[in-house]
């Protein structure tokens, strides 16, 4: 791969091979003098050259493609595709090369996800020049056959390493095997990973390096500065800040549901906000970005779906409530302002143990962060609340701590089957009776155990002695022992549903619905009822069936 490092001052867009109705567009919409990224990457560009571009983000990188490639495809046959990772991006490009290509005689489609199938299926019919797509919806037009790219003549990945961070890597791999080999192909990003070098040497001939910044660098005219502060006065911070700056403010969290929640505060504090997020459907999206283009949104709350798909000129400040979680989304998360030259401001939000993520940005550009303390905010540093986190057997508790015996272990643990055991006492069990022959005797205290206690039992149950001859089965049985069974019923009375324990067979149910009928035991004395019997009526002679005919017969005549 070739490089060119080197950065050229910009004389002008004349002299760099563009044609004049190119020429004479740029000077309408007063484009006057071109970045360095467009000063150094149009000429080759414009030459059909492979070539991989790396700028900050914000430096007009879209013109620096969309102008050589409307230009080749002027000059031969094929169509031009551009793919980015994100709806909101594909619609900021189609923008500018809409601003274009009608010049040249071409049209351009947006193929992205969110829009309708059917109406997307008619653009593609009407054969457009240039194609916009994302790569998932792109995939299924390819998959029903309403596209096709075997006469693609250059191709442009737009934000490529964005691509890679949201997964499209298979995605990408299938379109460019349904591309012809023989094709321009440009690559443009603000930072560069080894994905991206891999890629450029499989699918790439000779591609120029063009680096008119290091990768990672962010933009030089925005003024950063950091506030470390606990996660519960983030809020609080916000608001003393929303009524220090009074511009257009973006402010970047890391979830959805963090998103919502914020808006909904800052529009309670009152700042008009609305936020913009993969939840929201393309139509809110839209206008959650329009209306913050034209003021109608002050705030805007977003996620990093969205860092690399927000060109709006004149925004003032960039918050970043919640760091990042790729330290390379923090260049394009303060990138959003300071753009074309314009001084920008971005402010980053740091809990006191977040010290060694913030070191890991400082690293990537390569410059300290001005740590800034407002005089009515707690003054809190790196390492200050980083208190040690609880035992993950304390979390699922609880967080309550566990009391400790003398083994130093907790006396409320779980067997292997995972149910709590019984706690046991320190001291021998008191003796429920006295001790007859061959019964054994209680242990004598161990030293250091206490004195004897009370035994454990559950609370509404009457202490009755253990089974077995006295034996403490918690004690002499082992695990997955059961006690032996009882061979008379105690007492001489059945169970209290009414079945004899000392005969098996027998089924009797907990259900009060199938209940069985309380057996009745002979060798007690029959429950007094005081009040009088009813007298029963003779029984019919004969059987059931019988009787039912007699007793249905005689309703008949009743009636």
């Amino acid at each position: 791969m070739t490089n060119d490092t080197t950065q050229t001052p910009a004389a002008g867009f004349y002299g760099l091979g563009i044609a004049p109705k190119l020429l004479a567009a740029l000077d309408n919409l007063k484009f006057k003098t071109p970045t360095p990224i467009q000063h150094k990457a149009i000429p080759p560009a414009a030459e059909g050259k492979d070539m991989v571009g790396i700028a900050q983000t914000g430096t007009g990188k879209t013109i620096a493609f969309a102008i050589p490639m409307i230009q080749r495809l002027a000059a031969c046959e094929g169509k031009g595709l551009v793919l980015v990772p994100t709806r909101e991006l594909a619609l900021q490009v189609a923008e500018v090369v809409r601003q274009f290509a009608p010049l040249m005689g071409m049209q351009a489609s947006v193929i992205i996800g969110g829009e309708s199938l059917n109406r997307q299926v008619q653009d593609l019919r009407r054969k457009p020049r240039i194609i916009i797509a994302t790569p998932g919806r792109l995939i299924d037009h390819i998959g029903q056959r309403n596209v096709d790219l075997s006469n693609v003549a250059v191709l442009v990945l737009d934000e490529a390493d964005r691509m890679f961070d949201m997964g499209f890597a298979p995605q990408l791999e299938k379109i460019l095997a349904a591309m012809p080999k023989e094709r321009q192909t440009m690559l443009f990003s603000a930072t560069m990973p080894d994905e991206i070098m891999r890629l450029a040497s499989r699918h790439m001939k000779l591609p120029l390096r063009i680096e008119v910044a290091r990768p990672g660098t962010a933009a030089e005219r925005v003024e950063q500065e950091l506030f470390i502060v606990d996660r519960g006065e983030k809020t609080a911070l916000l608001a003393k800040l929303l009524d220090k700056y009074w511009g257009s403010v973006l402010l970047f969290v890391r979830t959805k549901h963090n998103a919502k929640k914020i808006a909904r505060s800052i529009r309670e504090m009152p700042h008009s906000a609305s936020e913009i997020h993969s939840n929201r459907s393309l139509a809110q999206r839209r206008d959650a970005l329009d209306g913050f283009k034209s003021g109608k949104y002050r705030v805007l709350v977003a996620t990093d779906i969205a860092a690399r798909g927000i060109d709006v000129t004149g925004i003032e400040l960039v918050i970043n409530y919640d760091l990042p979680d790729e330290d390379e989304n923090y260049v394009h998360r303060i990138g959003r302002t300071g753009r074309a030259g314009q001084p920008g401001r971005a402010i980053t939000f740091a809990s006191p143990d977040q010290g060694r993520d913030v070191r890991n940005i400082e690293k990537l550009i390569r410059m300290p962060l001005t740590r800034v303390q407002l005089p009515d905010v707690a003054s809190v540093d790196f390492g200050a609340d980083a208190a040690p986190r609880p035992a993950s057997s304390a979390r699922r508790q609880g967080g309550r701590p566990q009391s400790r015996g003398q083994g130093g272990r907790p006396q409320s643990q779980r067997s292997q089957g995972g149910r709590p055991q019984p706690q046991r006492e320190q001291g021998p069990r008191q003796p429920a009776r006295e001790h007859g022959a061959g019964e054994q005797q209680p242990r004598p205290p161990q030293q250091g155990q206490a004195g004897p206690q009370r035994p454990h039992r559950q609370e509404g149950r009457p202490e009755r002695p253990p089974r077995g001859g006295g034996q403490d089965f918690g004690r002499s049985g082992g695990r997955g022992q059961r006690p032996a069974r009882s061979e008379a019923p105690r007492d001489g009375r059945p169970n209290k549903y009414g079945a004899d324990p000392s005969k098996r067979g027998g089924i009797v149910s907990l259900s009060p619905y199938f209940e069985e009928p309380r057996r009745h035991d002979s060798r007690r004395p029959a429950r007094q009822d005081s009040r009088p019997a009813a007298p029963k009526a003779p029984e019919a002679p004969g059987g059931w069936f019988s009787r039912f005919l007699k007793k249905k017969k005689a309703d008949y005549q009743n009636e």
